[in-house]
C-alpha cells in the first residue's frame, strides 16, 4: 500500500510539473489527454480498483479522485495563465497613443465631378470671382428670353429642351435649364455691376451617345464692368485652364462663332497632343475645342436691366464633364452617371485632400 501511495505521489509531481511547464495550450491537451483521457495513466489507475479489496478500493480510490482534481485544477489555472498572458501581449502589440490625433476612416470617395467643381472654385476664387448658384428649373425668359434667344429658335423646341407641363406667370412653360446661363440672368437681375461671378451644376439636354448624355454639368463665368475687354477674357482663360490641367504653357485658338448671348463671339481650341492614345493639354501641335465665349450681347444687358452704353463684359462655358475625362483620362461620359461604385473607387478622390493652388489642384 506505501509503494502504491508513493507511485501516486511521483505521478502526482511529474503531472504538476508538466502542467506548470507546458508552453501553449496544446501542451495543455496533450498532458490532458495522457493523463485523465480514456487511456490516460489516472483513468488506467481507476480500471485498476476494481481488483483490490473493499478497504483499499475506498482508501486508494479517494486518492486517485484527489490526484485527478488537483490535475484538473493546475490544466485550468495554466489555461487561463496562458489566455492571460496572449492577451496581455496582444494588448501590448496593439497598444494606442491616445495623445496621438485620431486617423480618421476614409468613409466613401468624392466623385470626380465633385472633384473638379471643388477645383474650379479654387481656381477661379484666386482670381476674384463669387460662386452663384441657381435652381435646375427655370423660366423661359431666363432660360431663352433674357439671353436673347429668338422665339423661333431651334433651341426652343423640344427636340433639344425638357418642357414641364408648369408654366410660370408670363403663361411659358418651364423647362430643365440648358446651361447654367440663367444664374448668369440672376445675378445681373439682382446685382449692380461690378460683376464678377462664376456658376457650376447640373443642365439638361435631349442628346446621349459617348461624349454626351441628357444631364452634364458646366461651368460659366461672367464679369461686367465699364473697361473689360477680350483681351481680358483670353489671359483669365489662359490662366484658369494652365493651373486646371497643372502645366507651364497653353496655347488658345479663338475662332469665330455664333451664340445669342454674346457679341463677338467665339469657340475656344486648346493646344494639345492626341499620340499614343492619349490627350495630353499643353503640348503637340493638335488642337481641341473646350469651351465657349465671347463679349455680352447688348440686349442681355438690357434685359437684365444694365445700361449696354455705360457697362460691357465677357462671359465663357466649359463643360465640367469633358474637363474631368480630360484630365484624368476617362474614357466614356455615360460611366460617370452609371452609379458604379467600382467606378467610384477607381475614379473618386478622398474626401480628405481638398484642392488648392498652394498644394495643387489635382
Amino acid at each position: 500500500m506505501n509503494a502504491t501511495n508513493n507511485d501516486l505521489d511521483s505521478l502526482e509531481r511529474d503531472l504538476l510539473a508538466r502542467a506548470e511547464a507546458a508552453g501553449d495550450e496544446a501542451s495543455l491537451e496533450t498532458l490532458r489527454v495522457e493523463a485523465l483521457g480514456k487511456q490516460g495513466s489516472i483513468s488506467a489507475l481507476m480500471r485498476n480498483l476494481g481488483q483490490m479489496s473493499p478497504d483499499e478500493r475506498k482508501t486508494y480510490g479517494a486518492a486517485l479522485n484527489v490526484l485527478k482534481d488537483k490535475v484538473s485544477e493546475a490544466i485550468l489555472t495554466k489555461k487561463a495563465a496562458l489566455a492571460e498572458a496572449a492577451l496581455e501581449r496582444q494588448l501590448q502589440a496593439e497598444a494606442v497613443d491616445v495623445t496621438l490625433p485620431p486617423i480618421k476612416p476614409r468613409i466613401g470617395a468624392i466623385h470626380p465631378v465633385s472633384q473638379v467643381m471643388e477645383e474650379l472654385a479654387a481656381i477661379f476664387g484666386e482670381m476674384g470671382f463669387a460662386v452663384e448658384e441657381g435652381p435646375d428649373i427655370e423660366t423661359d425668359f431666363n432660360n431663352f428670353t433674357a439671353l436673347n434667344f429668338p422665339p423661333n429658335h431651334p433651341a426652343r423646341e423640344t427636340h433639344d429642351t425638357f418642357f414641364l407641363d408648369a408654366k410660370g406667370e408670363d403663361g411659358a412653360r418651364k423647362v430643365l435649364r440648358t446651361h447654367t446661363s440663367p444664374v448668369q440672368v440672376r445675378t445681373m437681375l439682382k446685382q449692380k455691376p461690378p460683376i464678377r461671378m462664376v456658376c457650376m451644376g447640373r443642365t439638361f439636354r435631349k442628346d446621349s451617345d459617348a461624349t454626351h448624355t441628357p444631364m452634364f454639368h458646366q461651368i460659366e463665368g461672367l464679369v461686367i464692368d465699364e473697361t473689360t475687354s477680350m483681351a481680358d477674357l483670353k489671359g483669365v482663360l489662359i490662366a484658369a485652364i494652365k493651373a486646371f490641367f497643372e502645366v507651364d504653357d497653353v496655347r488658345l485658338r479663338f475662332r469665330p462663332h455664333h451664340f445669342p448671348f454674346t457679341e463677338p463671339s467665339a469657340e475656344v481650341d486648346v493646344g494639345c497632343d492626341r499620340s499614343g492614345g492619349q490627350i495630353k493639354i499643353g503640348a503637340g501641335n493638335d488642337w481641341l475645342e473646350i469651351l465657349g465665349s465671347g463679349m455680352v450681347h447688348p440686349n442681355v444687358l438690357k434685359n437684365c436691366g444694365i445700361d449696354p452704353d455705360k457697362y460691357q463684359g465677357y462671359a465663357f462655358g466649359m463643360g465640367i464633364d469633358r474637363l474631368a475625362m480630360l484630365k484624368y483620362g476617362m474614357p466614356d461620359l455615360r460611366a460617370f452617371f452609371d452609379a458604379d461604385t467600382r467606378w467610384l473607387k477607381h475614379y473618386g478622390f478622398s474626401p480628405y485632400l481638398l484642392p488648392g493652388l498652394a498644394q495643387g489642384i489635382g
